[in-house]
């Protein structure tokens, strides 16, 4: 008895709560509450017209101050291609933006509430599916078609002339192979890498044209104006090689080289001035996630003439000289020059 006389009691009082929320209702409809409502869908129709307004002069003005200042002018004759295929898209993006944006803003201020006018009940319409089906269908086939030519060239044969340079991936740093006289990067094996012995790119030594290659960390240098054919692997995780003044990206992945060409437009120094940046730097950054270092995965890319290039070439020692300083005939010319001495010395004693 005592359960039934609580459910009564708490639906008395839901019953109750119900009435006066209508006799509230009532009441607001006699004092003119209809009116302020439609009042306020009014001037929400306004301000709705007044952001389009003011949206679409802030996008305008926010392009004009941005486009230029975020990444500048591309470095290199590939970039030109992906900065125009970016611009193309964009262009036929703002259109469809524009009109949508300009369309859905229009009609919440036309097609306010209004005694006067009923709704349309418009259920369907062959040809305007057919239309909004079909030009957008047809622009995106062109868009994907500039995507892949430009992905071809980009990833496809690099001229005959082009240098190569071997980019490897590791965490959290990057590491570059230049061949040498011969123009041939030789054989490495993973199971050969010893970075304590001098082989940390895992070069086979019984392969002869492994014994002119040069070994760098951190730092690759290219030449303006010459093609380079970037051979691009890793050694732990996936990486990324991320070339933001060059507009190039490509995946490391270990056991799977992947390659891809430009030809450097500006040298570094050249750069510097462009810019109005004296500490300005080609970057080379991992765009994909590899581990708790990743954000300072961070290599630098040094342009010059060729000169300068082959004068920076030449201070380095082929790795397998390193590896082997037995022989080096340097080393053992300066091992000779140091015992002639020594032996003279002790005969004359």
């Amino acid at each position: 008895m005592q359960t039934f006389f609580i459910l009564a009691i708490l639906v008395l009082v839901f019953v109750i709560i119900l009435q006066i929320s209508k006799a509230s209702e009532y009441v607001s409809q006699i004092k003119g509450y209809e009116n302020a409502r439609k009042q306020s869908n009014r001037i929400n129709g306004f301000l709705l017209l007044g952001f389009l307004i003011f949206g679409l002069i802030g996008v305008y003005l926010c392009n004009e101050w941005l486009k230029d200042r975020i990444l500048g002018e591309p470095a290199s004759d590939h970039g030109e291609l992906v900065d125009q295929m970016l611009y193309v898209t964009l262009a036929v993006t703002s259109v469809v933006f524009i009109c949508t944006q300009v369309a859905l803003f229009w009609f919440a201020y036309k097609y306010q509430e209004s005694d006067h006018r009923k709704a349309y009940y418009y259920p369907h319409n062959n040809r305007l599916e057919l239309i909004w089906t079909v030009i957008p269908a047809i622009v995106l086939t062109v868009l994907v078609g500039f995507g892949i030519f430009f992905w071809f060239k980009i990833t496809g044969p690099a001229p005959k002339d082009a240098m190569v340079v071997e980019v490897v991936g590791k965490q959290f740093g990057w590491e570059f192979r230049y061949p040498g006289a011969d123009g041939l990067l030789g054989k490495k094996y993973f199971k050969k890498v010893d970075a304590v012995n001098g082989n940390p790119a895992g070069q086979l030594w019984e392969d002869p044209a492994n014994h002119d290659d040069v070994f760098v960390e951190q730092e690759m240098h290219l030449v303006v104006g010459k093609p380079v054919q970037l051979v691009i692997g890793a050694k732990d995780v996936i990486h990324d090689v991320g070339l933001v003044h060059f507009r190039m990206k490509m995946d490391a992945v270990p056991g799977t080289p992947t390659t891809m060409w430009f030809t450097p437009k500006f040298t570094t120094k050249e750069m510097k001035e462009k810019t109005g940046n004296p500490d300005f730097v080609y970057e080379l950054s991992c765009d994909q996630m590899c581990g708790k270092g990743h954000w300072s995965m961070r290599g630098t890319i040094v342009v010059e003439t060729q000169e300068e290039f082959d004068a920076w070439l030449a201070s380095k020692k082929p790795q397998y000289l390193v590896a082997n300083p037995d022989k080096d005939p340097a080393a053992k010319k300066d091992s000779a020059s140091v015992a002639l001495p020594m032996t003279a010395t002790v005969a004359k004693n």
